[in-house]
């Protein structure tokens, strides 16, 4: 049986992709329309492109099921946006609040002469090989990103890269995954990741 993974639709994700994404996956999604649709989801998808702003949609009400789910061992995973706002703030929307379930903020990149912000394209993933979320990924892979703020890295960051400066490219603690960049456009190795997150969600 497949497994029922909800994919939150708060104005700002790029729902079309990560459905076609997770498909490949061999994996169905289902758009909640109210918070207490999260109950029977088996796993959840937190998209997004565009301003740190717009997790405001995910209210108190959201936020309140999303952390309880969590609580109950529900796999979570946060793509671009959607893991920016699976920590404190951003500095893009100052007095926002994230969901905090990662200490720290994020920050904008830093343009120069040679580096150019919002980051956009490929560019290369750096792993120790010893994530879930990263299993069977190849080391210093090429991944598609598009953003301006990042996070930074910390002890749960499970890969990293650079652009001007180093930072968090996917972060994990237990069943909490994401990625700054989109796996549903990152080729064979982000379909591996998508896989990843089914498999955690049908275990």
């Amino acid at each position: 049986m497949t497994p029922r993974i909800a994919l939150i639709d708060y104005g700002a994700g790029n729902l079309t992709s990560v459905r076609k994404g997770f498909a490949a996956a061999g994996a169905e999604l289902y758009t909640p329309g109210s918070p207490l649709e999260l109950r029977n989801a088996a796993g959840i998808v937190i998209p997004g492109v565009g301003h740190f702003s717009a997790t405001v949609s995910l209210d108190d009400r959201w936020r309140e099921q999303l952390l309880a789910r969590v609580a109950a061992g529900i796999p979570l995973f946060g793509v671009c946006l959607g893991m920016q706002w699976l920590f404190e703030g951003s500095d893009e929307a100052h007095g926002v609040a994230g969901l905090g379930l990662f200490r720290g903020s994020c920050t904008r990149l830093t343009a120069s002469a040679t580096v150019k912000v919002p980051h956009v394209g490929w560019n290369t993933l750096t792993h120790a090989g010893t994530s879930a979320l990263l299993d069977g990924v190849p080391a210093d892979v090429h991944v598609y990103f598009t953003h301006t703020y990042a996070v930074p890295v910390t002890t749960e960051s499970a890969a990293t890269c650079t652009h001007g400066s180093e930072f968090a490219a996917a972060v994990e603690r237990d069943q909490v995954w994401g990625v700054q960049f989109h796996p549903e456009k990152s080729s064979e190795a982000g379909l591996r990741i998508l896989r990843n997150f089914v498999a955690r969600v049908a275990s």
